[in-house]
């Protein structure tokens, strides 16, 4: 059978975690329905699929409360994994949210004894991010939040998690690692409240560390949608403010539980403009970091199920974005959205407020209801896109 070009390959950039695929079907409401897999069998499956990279937490690969020649053994079993199929590891991070000691938060714990365990544990799992090459280290705070709102000042929650992302910046530095630090926003589950629960949230928290430089955002699809906002927007916001560190990507349908869905089987109109973002074809700048699919396959599949469903994931992903190259060089399309141009006015809507350009600015002579009176036709250019996107326009 010959290759589509939508097949995935190690080019693409694509990664998953060992807790997407390996997710064993358990739920709230029902055990699990699939065996567990293997970390070694994960990386060769998903080197089979096409990806080129795998993420973990810590505890994903090496169990609590391994000795230290438990988790040197376990360590160089993957890394031999990762070096015979030609994968890497291009992100990892803590699990700072499944163990008891967790129930009321990590950095934020009114509890001293939490706060330090918590840093103790994310510095061996830093350590064991950058021996598998991790240049990327994500931080979702899953039990940074509150049930009962008046156990702390949310301002102290606040206050406490900067240090703490302040003394691991530093602790980094201290280390020499070439690593930074991706913050993953979600505003509620498994709290009832999160701290700091959108994009927008993480990007202002940024501006208020001692290390800005090295902490960007990790946004992901259905942590947005969970709020109802819109994922293109807060992505764009990070790539804007070249914050942009790395991308969660999967499906979710508005005003439900975290449903880590397959990318593109929710909303197919947010995931092309999402791709069309992410792939620079309109024109803006492009993302060239890892491409992570943070989902789960349903809790019908057996394991080759699980691998429908992660190849399914990359080809949706190759589809949109050749849909967006498509759509970006249809010339009715870029006769659609081509900026208007005005030699006189341009000149007065950049650059620094003078004197000369808000003398300029207030002697404009405009007629507001002549210029309302113009369409602007995107009617027509969302019935493109969608043609576009149905395959009925090339």
């Amino acid at each position: 059978m010959s290759a589509s070009p939508f097949d995935p390959t190690p080019q693409d950039r694509f990664s998953f975690g060992l807790w997407t695929v390996g997710n064993p079907g358990r739920d709230p409401f029902g055990s699990e329905v699939r065996p567990r897999l293997s970390p070694v069998h994960i990386v060769k499956k998903l080197a089979e699929c096409g990806a080129y990279g795998v993420n973990l937490h810590d505890n994903d690969l090496v169990p609590m409360g391994s000795s230290a020649r438990e988790r040197d053994a376990i360590v160089a079993e993957f890394r031999r994994a990762l070096s015979d199929h030609g994968m890497c590891v291009p992100m990892a991070t803590t699990n700072l949210f499944s163990h008891p000691i967790f129930k009321d938060g990590a950095f934020s714990s009114n509890d001293p004894r939490v706060r330090a365990f918590a840093l103790q544990k994310t510095m061996a799992a830093i350590d064991l991010g950058v021996e598998l090459g991790a240049r990327v280290y994500v931080f979702w705070g899953g039990r940074e939040g509150v049930e009962a709102d008046a156990c702390r000042d949310p301002r102290t929650a606040i206050l406490r998690m900067r240090e703490a992302l302040d003394f691991l910046c530093g602790y980094v530095e201290s280390q020499g690692y070439d690593l930074v630090f991706a913050l993953e926003a979600k505003p509620n589950e498994p709290r009832g409240d999160i701290y700091l629960p959108t994009t927008g949230h993480m990007l202002h928290f940024i501006s208020t560390l001692k290390h800005q430089a090295r902490v960007g955002v990790n946004p992901e699809v259905a942590h947005e949608n969970m709020a109802g906002l819109s994922f293109v927007h807060a992505v764009a916001q990070a790539m804007e403010a070249d914050k942009l560190f790395h991308i969660d990507l999967n499906a979710q349908k508005i005003g439900r539980y975290d449903q880590d869905l397959r990318f593109g089987s929710e909303d197919l109109k947010q995931a092309f403009l999402l791709v069309r973002l992410l792939e620079g074809t309109l024109g803006g700048k492009r993302y060239d970091g890892p491409l992570h699919f943070d989902s789960h396959a349903y809790r019908s599949e057996d394991e080759e199920g699980v691998w429908d469903f992660a190849r399914g994931s990359m080809r949706t992903y190759k589809i949109l974005k050749a849909k967006a190259q498509a759509f970006d060089a249809d010339p009715e399309v870029r006769g659609l959205i081509r900026e208007r141009r005005d030699a006189a006015l341009d000149p007065l809507l950049s650059g620094a407020c003078t004197p000369q350009r808000i003398a300029a600015l207030k002697a404009l002579q405009l007629d507001p209801d002549a210029i309302a009176q113009a369409g602007l036709a995107y009617e027509k250019l969302d019935q493109l896109m969608m043609e576009h996107l149905m395959g009925v326009r090339a």
